[in-house]
Formats: structure tokens, sequence, C-alpha cells
């Protein structure tokens, strides 16, 4: 019986690669919270998950060596945030509190999802074992 590696675990390593992207761009509001003009910037998860599951139901393989690749890469749009703070008159939309309250949130399910992702694995290995050892 073949073993479906992106059936058991696709999801959770999607969640976790667009939950390291996310945490990235909050990274870079908060570095730019004091530059004037820079727009706060976010990535929606909900949208970026269909757009990666879609992405991984449309996975081809290559049959020739000169067939083109069929395989695409999940893309998630980088949006502008809706400012929550009153302007301060220099154009920048970042506010520091919100950022810092995202980054926290984004990584607490950040680590829930590499937990999910390792009882996986773990799963896995201790069936390929025939259930012996861990």
């Amino acid at each position: 019986m073949a073993i479906n590696l992106d059936r058991l675990v696709g999801f959770h390593h999607q969640a976790v690669k667009v939950r390291t992207e996310q945490m990235e761009v909050i990274s870079g509001n908060l570095a730019n919270a004091n530059t004037p003009g820079y727009k706060a910037r976010g990535i929606d998860f909900q949208q970026a998950m269909k757009s990666a599951k879609l992405a991984q139901s449309h996975n081809l393989v290559k049959t020739h060596e000169k067939h083109m690749s069929g395989s695409t890469q999940p893309q998630w749009d980088l949006k502008f945030r809706e400012p929550t703070q009153p302007d301060t008159g220099d154009g920048n939309t970042v506010d520091i509190q919100h950022e810092r309250n995202q980054f926290l949130d984004v990584g607490m399910r950040f680590q829930a999802s590499t937990e999910l992702l390792s009882g996986k694995i773990k799963g896995m290995k201790k069936a390929l074992s025939g259930g012996q050892g861990g």
C-alpha cells in the first residue's frame, strides 16, 4: 500500500509555511513602525490555505523530460492592513501593540501547527516500525 505523505502532513506543512511568512511580514511591520509613509501589511491565513490547497491539488507529474513542469507554488497575497489607529500625520499605519499581539497569536498557532505535524510524523514512524519503539 502506497503512503501519500502529502495527504498525511500536507495541510500542516502548508500551515507552517504560511505562519512563517506571516511572522516575517509582521516583523517587517514592527521594524518599520517609525518609517514615515510605511503601510502595515498582512497575509490572510484562510485565503493562503485555500491557495495552497488548490496548488496541491493541481500538482502534475512529468512523464517525459521534455514536458514542462506541472508543479505550482501556492500564492498568497500580501495586503495592506486597515489602519487601527488614527493617522499621526506621517502616513505610517503600523499599530505597534496590534502587531505585537498578532505576532504572539501567529507564534502560538505556528507552535500548534508544528506540534501537530510532529505528532503526525511520530505516528507514521510508529506505524512503520510496527508499533515498537518511538
